[in-house]
């Protein structure tokens, strides 16, 4: 009884003796009440949750390093950027300092992952990972993106709204993002090609975009209808169909 809700709870009790069910309620209530802080428990938990963000994304992108060491392009001019540094030289080396077979496939296979890491920038999904971008530096650094984000706001209407200024080619480029509903990583991701032909259409006027938009579709309906796969699952709906119910008697 030294905590004041529980003589609270007491002194109610022995003047409503009849309220069996309620008493034994708050009692227990009490004693099983988690004794950890919330605050502990979040912030366990949003560590935990970035960790493993972290270390899956470094996991995807060193999937995409051996990918692309597999990949004949890349292969060979890693392999030739290899040879004129020298790097790999050094496997020809004689005497006690002579190495097996295995190890030196091993260490020529790093060496051309190394020189792909430096050379390839990968972007989307599978990019190299940033500490900045998993949840607890998001959490922490949410008010500097938001006021970040508000003086661009007001710079880009005191800018295009206001003042009437044509729009530069980074900003053209935003515009045909967001009308494309991609985020920065995604359009990041796509060929240089790709960016300048929305450019050369025209793509930030939204009339012009609507048009691109109805041909992509169009586009894509052809290439469906002209698919093998696409065929046989069609034919499938048709005759067959998922769960297809029929009132024919056995």
């Amino acid at each position: 009884l030294q905590d004041e809700e529980t003589r609270k709870d007491y002194d109610y009790m022995l003047d409503h003796p009849e309220e069996y069910y309620r008493h034994y309620y708050h009692y227990y209530s009490r004693r099983l009440a988690p004794k950890v802080d919330v605050r502990i428990v979040i912030l366990v938990t949003v560590c935990a949750i970035s960790v493993f963000q972290f270390f899956s994304w470094w996991s995807s992108y060193n999937e995409a390093i051996n990918y692309l060491a597999t990949v004949p392009k890349y292969r060979i001019q890693a392999t030739e950027i290899a040879r004129q540094q020298g790097l790999l030289n050094k496997s020809k080396e004689k005497g006690k300092n002579r190495r097996s077979k295995e190890e030196i496939r091993e260490e020529e296979e790093e060496i051309i992952k190394d020189i792909i890491k430096t050379k390839i920038d990968i972007k989307g999904g599978y990019q190299k990972p940033k500490i900045y971008d998993i949840l607890l530096f998001q959490i922490l650094l949410a008010p500097f993106y938001l006021c970040k984000y508000l003086v661009w706001y007001c710079w880009w209407i005191y800018c295009f709204t206001i003042k009437g200024q044509e729009y530069g080619v980074e900003e053209k480029l935003y515009i045909i993002r967001r009308y494309m509903k991609m985020s920065q990583s995604q359009f990041d991701s796509l060929e240089d090609h790709q960016k300048e032909i929305f450019l050369e259409r025209q793509l930030w006027i939204r009339e012009n975009y609507e048009v691109y938009k109805r041909e992509q579709e169009e586009e894509l309906k052809k290439k469906m209808a002209m698919d093998p796969r696409w065929k046989r699952y069609r034919r499938w709906m048709k005759n067959e169909g998922p769960g297809r119910l029929t009132f024919i008697d056995d």
